[in-house]
């Protein structure tokens, strides 16, 4: 491999655009609790740790799935061989340095925060991607936390903690529908995720209740912070999700996709929100 294949590779083991997405969520967190102009070293801080931390959990995640992704994904940076599995560890490491390097900087709450999801991060393939349900479960804190980190790193998580609770909801949807479109490389490999715990149908259905759930309570911070502007986006935000939840039954891959457009737009439902909350200088 040529040193330009291999920086590829290494790029593609970080998932760029999961990088961009998680980061961009840190700073929605920001932006609703409402210190972005106030706190600007802070957010960018926190955003940076995010990116570093999420592509450093990518990385780790491909070094321990790699047998797995030789059946559901060989086109992979360490399958096809463009990164050596040990390549793979030690790139993964110098990234979780470098978030950590830029989490303890930030304040108390924010560098809990982090740190559990460092743990997190690192724990979740080796011991709870298999184990049925709880690897979708710590997938969902983990996308939802980064609301609460960026929150916490300007100091005020109340609207943030009804976003993370709505986003872990639709994220274990998304996670378990995932499980089913992986079913074939993850029995191959003697995981026992929920869909080859309970059967993939019952699985989805598992996934759609959850989804309804979250679809409920979505109105939640209409309600108690912000005005119509956020409702507007959000309806339309919730019929996605829906349809993507029940389209999942002919087709996982699809339906998991439209999921995430769905909840990209219930995100932007809270900056509308907030935005049209917001006093002069208060953001």
């Amino acid at each position: 491999m040529t040193a330009g294949e291999t920086s590829r590779g290494l790029l593609e083991l970080m998932r760029p655009v999961n990088v961009i997405a998680a980061s961009v969520l840190t700073f929605i967190g920001a932006f609703v609790a409402g210190g972005v102009a106030d706190y600007p070293l802070e957010v960018i801080t926190a955003v940076a740790a995010t990116g570093l931390a999420v592509g450093a959990g990518n990385a780790i995640n491909d070094y321990f799935d790699r047998e797995i992704d030789r059946i559901n994904q060989p086109d992979r940076a360490i399958p096809r061989g463009a990164v050596s599995p040990r390549g793979a560890l030690a790139f993964s490491l110098v990234l979780f340095a470098a978030a950590v390097v830029l989490a303890v900087t930030l304040p108390a709450p924010a560098v809990a925060i982090a740190a559990i999801n460092l743990a997190a991060l690192v724990a979740y393939t080796e011991f709870f991607k298999g184990l049925p349900g709880l690897g979708n479960a710590l997938v969902a804190y983990l996308v939802g936390s980064t609301f609460l980190f960026g929150a916490a790193a300007v100091g005020d998580m109340g609207p943030a903690v009804i976003l993370f609770v709505l986003s872990a909801i639709a994220t274990v949807t998304r996670e378990i529908i995932k499980d089913v479109e992986d079913l074939e490389g993850d029995r191959e490999e003697g995981l026992n995720t929920l869909p080859i715990a309970i059967g993939a149908r019952r699985a989805l259905q598992v996934a759609a209740a959850l989804l309804v759930a979250g679809v409920l309570a979505s109105p939640i911070p209409y309600l108690l912070y912000f005005g119509v502007p956020y409702l507007l986006i959000v309806l339309p935000a919730d019929a996605i999700m829906l349809y993507a939840a029940f389209e999942s039954f002919e087709d996982p891959t699809a339906g998991q996709s439209h999921l995430k457009y769905g909840m990209f737009l219930a995100a932007l439902a809270f900056i509308a929100g907030r935005a049209a909350t917001a006093v002069p200088g208060s953001i």
